[in-house]
């Protein structure tokens, strides 16, 4: 890729870690003196995620599964192309390292999930890759780590866990639906071997592990492209 910037992806299902992974990465990296920046999708503080908003509080129906992939992919893409051509213009520029909070990626990881025959998935996700990176130009993750949370681990972090949209405790159409988030936590495994994401297991005998273990291994990582 010839561009000035790396961008990393944080990857997961809901209540993986992803923002606390996220904020102690972009410490870490801080800390050998480069400059590095992160960004959260959907960009919930900007205008461009209201159809979003729309569709994770059910306007569109409150079964995800009744909502095609490719009619909710094109919600988020929206937002992510007003998010990193203007509101963010200025970070995904310069010599930087841009940490991503979800990106293009949990399409694949929820949208995805959507559609269980293999061909017809597999066809969706060459849809949705040049849907982002080619027709929105979209720029393309230098690394993506995904962090491998069981779903039934997640769902006790979840329990005490506020919504992102309105920081209450009413959960989206996602989060709240169980067999919703095993299906996208099975897709995401799936995915996440299909395009060689750096997989990183959250959990170890039934038992979530230390933040500060799993910031250490996403760090390890990480370091391999800095």
């Amino acid at each position: 890729m010839n561009r000035d910037f790396k961008l990393i992806v944080i990857e997961g299902v809901d209540s993986s870690g992803k923002a606390t992974q996220s904020a102690m990465l972009k410490e870490k990296i801080a800390s050998l003196g480069k400059r590095v920046v992160s960004v959260e999708f959907p960009n919930y503080a900007s205008d461009s995620s209201a159809v979003v908003k729309m569709y994770l509080g059910g306007e569109f129906g409150t079964d995800p599964n009744a909502v095609s992939p490719y009619a909710a992919s094109m919600l988020f893409a929206v937002d992510r192309l007003a998010s990193v051509k203007v509101t963010w213009k200025d970070l995904f520029s310069g010599n930087s390292i841009v940490i991503a909070d979800r990106y293009t990626t949990s399409n694949m990881v929820h949208q995805a999930s959507k559609i269980a025959d293999l061909a017809q998935k597999s066809e969706f996700l060459d849809w949705l890759y040049d849907l982002e990176y080619g027709k929105l130009s979209l720029p393309e993750p230098d690394m993506v780590i995904f962090l491998d949370m069981p779903v039934e681990n997640a769902c006790e972090l979840m329990a005490n866990r506020a919504n992102k949209i309105d920081n209450s405790s009413v959960k989206d159409i996602h989060e709240s639906n169980k067999s919703y988030l095993k299906q996208s936590y099975d897709n995401a495994v799936f995915v996440a071997e299909k395009y060689n994401w750096n997989i990183v297991h959250c959990a170890k005998d039934g038992k979530v592990r230390s933040i500060e273990d799993i910031a250490d291994e996403v760090f390890s990582k990480v370091q391999q492209i800095l």
